[in-house]
């Protein structure tokens, strides 16, 4: 469920929007304001996925509020003047909603923005301190912490990664690139489009495999020769 919050200034605009996120599967109406100051003070304060934000408010208007925060939440723009959408847009908005606002139109920007957070999500589903010798990982409902001494390899499986360690498999919905781009690669290296493998688990190698306890992983023609050199 992405947490959503509506400011706008008018009442109606409001309870349209609200409505509309009560017949929209995914989204949970957190809070709603009038006021863009007692909502900048919340949103500071409190986690929220996806902000409808209106652009002609008093005391604080729409681009204020983004310029505020300094793109630390999503926007879609609601408002009744198309001359501001260049400016929304100079701030990485998901989509720009000018009123009266369809229920089709608004589901197709909350489509965007599903996709975008989704995004965001898989980016951040694994950190990692190069400075430590552990990562995090989002498995399930939990964000489990795992020493890179305890990895074997890393096991690609369709939309999913097995992270095989020394006492067990666990499952991250995440794709091996992403791993690629975080593991330290003086301890890692990717062979194949589906491993990457812990070069200090290596047992042995026979005929372009490298066989970590017990499990023969496939060194990829393209990653041969780098391999070897690693290796070496």
């Amino acid at each position: 469920m992405l947490k959503c919050i509506v400011i706008d200034d008018e009442p109606l605009a409001i309870q349209l929007i609200s409505d509309y996120v009560s017949k929209t599967e995914g989204l949970e109406l957190v809070n709603t304001y009038t006021d863009a100051i007692k909502a900048l003070q919340y949103v500071q304060g409190n986690p929220v996925d996806l902000i409808f934000l209106d652009i002609q408010m008093p005391d604080l208007t729409g681009i204020q509020f983004m310029k505020i925060l300094n793109k630390k939440s999503n926007f879609i723009l609601t408002t009744a003047y198309d001359e501001y959408a260049l400016d929304g847009y100079e701030f990485d908005v998901i989509d720009y909603l000018l009123k009266p606002i369809s229920l089709d139109r608004f589901m197709i920007a909350v489509n965007k923005a599903k996709e975008r957070i989704s995004q965001q999500s898989q980016v951040e589903s694994i950190t990692i301190n190069k400075e430590k010798d552990y990562i995090f990982v989002k498995t399930e409902y939990k964000v489990k912490k795992i020493n890179l001494s305890d990895i074997l390899y890393f096991e690609g499986l369709g939309d999913y990664i097995n992270i095989q360690t020394i006492d067990k498999k666990i499952l991250t919905l995440e794709n091996i690139k992403s791993f690629v781009e975080r593991l330290p690669q003086e301890q890692f290296m990717r062979v194949h489009k589906s491993y990457i493998i812990n070069i200090e688990k290596i047992d042995f190698i026979e005929r372009n495999r490298a066989v970590i306890n017990e499990k023969y992983i496939p060194i990829g023609k393209t990653y041969q020769d780098a391999f070897w050199k690693k290796i070496k």
